[in-house]
């Protein structure tokens, strides 16, 4: 039997030269695009606009995604909501949403989204990097997170309406389909987010920083940095071993040179590691000139993590000299802590417990 063809991750265009090829009319991709990415359907027999003679073609040519959700946790509070998606080869991924009604409103959500099964880079305070690399995902398995949360939320009449690239995976290691997927999100056919209010997250890949910066799109940029000293960042993060700091700013420099847009730096808050002020003194140097965020994180409670959470006293001395010395700074609030919130923490547990 021919294999299906699966139209999650298509584009217009894409669907258009798939319709062409089975012999039917062009024209038919936009609805066909609304009804995947804006309505979520999961069949074409959802689709009330297009004739049953299309519709019973489809259903032997082609098919939506093959992604499932395994697993879904709300936080006792209602504000943070966990994914575990099971794909097609039987791994699994994880997506979160989160509610941020002091900025956005109730009703508008941050989806939290990832771009790899596993993750290569090895960094010490995460929970994917853990478990290590499996595969890049799709585009159509990013985006298809979003539409598969936003499908499931509908009733509550809530809509994501901000996307970061900053769960399983490192986005710029999977460069092609993560570009793809952002296209996908911010279609105005589709899912019709805004590309100011899509992030990309990175460890700090210098060569995908500088594609990024040639590729004329506005997206937010995220870099998680976590020490402004390359040996203490490379002990937590083995990417610095290869991009250093000083290499990594360069390129961060060139980037705002060619996008005019602000770098937001994450930075995990980890008991007398990088919580000091001679880091915040080095980070506040090594920003100069820079338009930047800093986002202090309190680090997660992950399995198997050795390093602990800096006190709330010391995280608030670091954010007040950070803004002393003129860098906006904010601490990130913490949500899901009882629904294992934190990358990789629900997939990691699952797999221990051997449900797959």
């Amino acid at each position: 039997m021919e294999e299906k063809t699966d139209l999650m991750g298509m584009d217009t265009e894409e669907i258009e030269r798939f319709l062409e090829s089975i012999g039917e009319r062009p024209y038919r991709a936009g609805q066909i695009v609304k009804w995947i990415y804006r309505k979520g359907a999961r069949s074409f027999s959802e689709m009330t606009d297009i004739g049953g003679k299309l519709k019973g073609i489809l259903d032997e040519r082609a098919e939506i995604g093959a992604m499932r959700i395994l697993a879904h946790q709300v936080s006792e509070a209602g504000d943070t909501e966990k994914f575990l998606f099971g794909l097609r080869d039987g791994n699994c991924i994880e997506s979160v949403i989160m509610s941020y009604e002091d900025h956005i409103g109730p009703s508008r959500l941050t989806a939290c989204i990832s771009s790899q099964v596993g993750c290569a880079m090895g960094c010490r305070f995460c929970a994917t990097g853990m478990g290590g690399f499996t595969r890049n995902l799709t585009a159509g398995e990013i985006a298809g997170q979003v539409v598969m949360m936003q499908r499931e939320i509908a009733p509550s009449e809530r809509r994501i309406a901000n996307v970061v690239l900053m769960g399983m995976g490192e986005p710029l290691m999977n460069y092609d389909n993560v570009l793809k997927a952002v296209r996908l999100m911010n279609c105005p056919e589709g899912i019709a987010i805004g590309i100011r209010h899509i992030a990309i997250s990175t460890c700090g890949v210098i060569p995908g920083i500088d594609r990024l910066a040639d590729e004329g799109i506005q997206t937010k940029l995220a870099v998680s940095l976590h020490s402004p000293f390359d040996e203490t960042r490379s002990g937590m993060m083995p990417i610095n071993r290869r991009y250093p700091i000083a290499d990594l700013m360069k390129a961060l420099r060139r980037y705002q040179k060619k996008t005019g847009r602000r770098v937001t730096f994450e930075y995990a808050m980890i008991d007398g590691v990088n919580d000091g002020l001679d880091s915040a003194k080095r980070l506040a140097e090594l920003l100069r000139g820079l338009t930047s965020l800093i986002n202090l994180i309190p680090l997660n409670n992950v399995t198997g993590n050795r390093a602990g959470r800096s006190p709330r006293g010391r995280i608030e001395a670091f954010k007040s000299y950070m803004e002393a010395a003129g860098v906006r700074t904010t601490v990130r609030k913490e949500r899901g802590g009882d629904i294992d919130a934190a990358c990789g923490q629900l997939r990691k547990r699952m797999a221990e417990a051997g449900e797959r």
